[in-house]
């Protein structure tokens, strides 16, 4: 029980969502979860006070790491440490404490520990859950391998904003995208033996001007509707932890908040996880405003349900002189102690063996590893443009100049967050690309012009004469792996340093330019996009980024990713979602009292959910179903996808749904549910999309669900642009 010492700073608003998002009670527990309460009681009825509080104590594994506070019981888990021979060490420190309570040893495991898979957004734009399921599974098994057995992934924060470095961790814009995606990625972890930890609760993606760290103003419709939902389908997944963000949320920040993380968490999900602060976040509750000192930031945190530090050590040195004083009730760090424990149980920490290791080397990734790097890297690769430059013919005498900063080096294809990478393990674009062409009898030229930051025009002139001397280029252009991840926010979208005028130069000449774009987020490109013989986004790609591209490149695999976010033309359209709210004066061409800029387009360049491919569909056939649905039945649309083309390929049929009259403005089209199909040429197939109709509702601002009888509008495309249309009724 919470003293209402603790709540007095609670803010109107909070309280009121508290009471308002109040959830049922939980079932009645299984028998192994009576078990693992059983077990759990009697290790906390011997703990002390100064044990529990150590249950709630992440020590990062820097030069003032005390081992010794380890073997007293007064660590619960620990990150940074780099291999099965020091996860070890710290282990059976523990292990040789009063009680012998494992720790969680924690790291980065965001898209890999040493074979590196596609960044978040990357992989959203695969639209397929199986491959990146089984990705994190491949990384938590390379983990496991070391000891380690928590990861602070996945990152369920809707990502809207382009300029926001953290973009290119998450699965983009859409909301039903980011439940599918996190579900997979915690079902990947979970399988291979890691315990998942969803961040950064709550709506850290909405931070102002994409500045990391920033604020975010978020109404309580817009957070239940949309930026929730991705944490909610993590948590049902089995997640085992949950991290608080750096930001504030509505004036209160995110990890001081008794409305996000005991209101809804515990309350409203009715969920028995323990929250993680991000790295001292506690601590920079004093930088927010909202606690005068360290020990009453350790106070305020505690009371809004953090139960593990991270980082700061302010548990450690302020909890239990808070609860002599009567500040804190003990209690409260007891069931914070338990919610540690309990995820502790029920991971099988307690009979785990140690892990076996002689040196803290990381093996090197396997072939199959490697297999599975190359095979999501090419599926999350976007083709944006294409003239029928696309693919290279690889006939024998064709000659390629490969141009860019990116193109020679691996480093720079993993992006930010590498884990335990080893730079060495990857393969560059040019070593992918002359690989392939050597077979193929082909030949490239390397002619970089410059380096990643491209601050020199100096190489500029070889790099046109090479690409003068070719039949085709390709540009490896894009953002070094600093412009990207955490504290990597843009307040411009172009391309870095001087790389706009090499591009502008490698097309006056005339030649067939392909232009690789390596990057974290949507790149502005300008005119110069038009003139481009084809456009390829292939994000941060990983280990086997190189091989992947060639196989793009070439034909050998056909593309099918779909972009996860709407592409603006310019960073002053931004943020630019496909799901936005009608206006009572929408765009029409020569009106200017309607939404319009006076000097661009207002629609993106590139919509959410397009992608081209070396073949071509089409949808013919829609069929509505039952055209009644009761709000407890089920939205059935079919519709026959066919290949039109002649070479195999993959797409990618997607469902929207709006409600046109409701009781409050609803979106212009969300996504609902998508497949992706394999066809040969000339194949046709019935594809059957299915929508629960209790999924077509939205909350009011009181935090009420509801779902209003009437008309739904379904479109059903390849894109957000979605052609096919009908209309169903949902009746009471």
């Amino acid at each position: 029980m919470i003293s209402p010492r603790f709540l007095r700073s609670m803010p109107l608003l909070a309280s009121l969502l508290v009471v308002l998002l109040v959830g049922p009670g939980r079932a009645a527990p299984s028998a192994r979860a009576a078990d693992v309460e059983a077990r759990l009681d009697a290790l906390i009825a011997r703990m002390t006070l100064e044990e529990k509080i150590g249950q709630l104590h992440l020590a990062p594994n820097n030069p003032g790491f005390d081992m010794g506070e380890v073997r007293a019981g007064h660590v619960g888990g620990v990150l940074a440490f780099t291999g099965a021979r020091s996860v070890a060490a710290v282990q059976q420190a523990a292990r040789e404490s009063r009680l012998g309570i494992p720790l969680l040893v924690g790291l980065d495991v965001l898209h890999g520990l040493r074979t590196m898979f596609p960044l978040g957004l990357g992989e959203a734009a695969s639209f397929d859950p199986d491959l990146a399921r089984r990705a994190a599974e491949a990384a938590a098994r390379e983990a496991v391998a070391l000891g380690f057995n928590w990861t602070f992934a996945p990152m369920a924060d809707l990502s809207r904003d382009p300029r926001w470095g953290r973009i290119i961790e998450g699965f983009g814009e859409d909301t039903h995208l980011g439940e599918v995606l996190t579900r997979a990625r915690v079902e990947g972890f979970r399988a291979g033996g890691l315990a998942a930890t969803l961040k950064h609760f709550a709506g850290y993606g909405a931070a102002q001007g994409g500045r990391d760290y920033d604020a975010a103003e978020i109404s309580v419709r817009d957070l239940l509707d949309s930026y929730l939902p991705p944490f909610r389908a993590g948590l049902s997944a089995g997640a085992e932890s949950v991290m608080s963000a750096f930001h504030s949320l509505n004036g209160v920040p995110a990890s001081a908040s008794h409305m996000l993380l005991t209101g809804i968490l515990r309350e409203r999900w009715s969920w028995d996880g323990f929250v993680v602060s991000d790295w001292a976040a506690i601590e920079q509750l004093v930088d927010h405003g909202v606690a005068a000192d360290h020990a009453g930031a350790a106070v305020r945190a505690l009371a809004a349900g953090i139960d593990m530090d991270m980082a700061s050590g302010l548990y450690r040195r302020h909890l239990a002189p808070a609860v002599r004083a009567g500040l804190v009730p003990e209690a409260a760090v007891t069931e914070a102690a338990r919610r540690v424990i309990r995820a502790k149980l029920r991971m099988g920490l307690f009979e785990q063996p140690l892990p076996v290791g002689a040196t803290d080397d990381v093996p090197p990734p396997t072939e199959a590893a490697r297999a599975l790097s190359r095979q999501l890297a090419r599926d999350t690769m976007v083709l944006l443009r294409n003239d029928g430059t696309l693919p290279l013919t690889g006939r024998a005498g064709t000659r390629i100049a490969l141009v860019g900063g990116l193109a020679g080096g691996a480093a720079d294809l993993v992006g930010p967050h590498a884990a335990l990478v080893r730079h060495e393990d990857g393969v560059s674009v040019r070593q992918g690309l002359e690989a392939r062409a050597a077979r193929a009898g082909a030949t490239v030229a390397f002619a970089p012009g410059c380096d990643a930051l491209c601050a020199s025009t100096e190489g500029f002139a070889a790099a046109v004469e090479a690409a003068r001397a070719a039949d085709v280029v390709v540009a490896v252009l894009g953002e070094s792996q600093d412009f990207s991840g955490e504290g990597g926010s843009r307040a411009y979208l172009t391309l870095p340093g001087q790389q706009p005028e090499l591009l502008r130069r490698l097309v006056e000449t005339g030649k067939p330019v392909v232009l690789v774009l390596v990057a974290g987020r949507p790149i502005e490109l300008g005119p110069v996009v038009d003139r481009l013989g084809a456009l390829v986004m292939a994000w941060f790609p990983g280990t086997e980024g190189g091989h992947a591209a060639a196989d793009i490149l070439f034909g050998d695999a056909e593309p099918s990713a779909k972009l996860p976010l709407s592409w603006p033309r310019t960073v002053g359209q931004v943020p630019l979602v496909y799901d936005r709210a009608p206006t009572g004066r929408p765009a029409q061409p020569g009106n200017r009292y309607t939404l319009r800029y006076v000097d661009e387009e207002v629609t993106p360049l590139f919509r959410f959910g397009f992608g081209l491919g070396y073949t071509t569909f089409a949808l013919a056939g829609l069929d509505l179903g039952e055209a009644r649905i009761p709000r407890s039945g089920t939205v059935e649309i079919g519709v026959e996808l066919a290949n039109t083309g002649t070479r195999p390929g993959r797409e990618v049929v997607q469902l929207y749904v709006r409600q046109p009259v409701a009781s409050s403005t609803r979106p212009l089209r969300q996504l609902k549910a998508f497949e992706k199909v394999a066809l040969a040429p000339g194949e046709r197939r019935r594809v059957t999309l299915r929508v629960p109709a209790a999924e077509l509702g939205f909350h009011r601002e009181d935090g009420s669900y509801v779902v209003e009888p009437g008309p739904r509008e379904v479109f059903v495309g390849t894109s957000s642009e979605a052609a096919l249309s009908g209309r169903v009724e949902i009746t009471d």
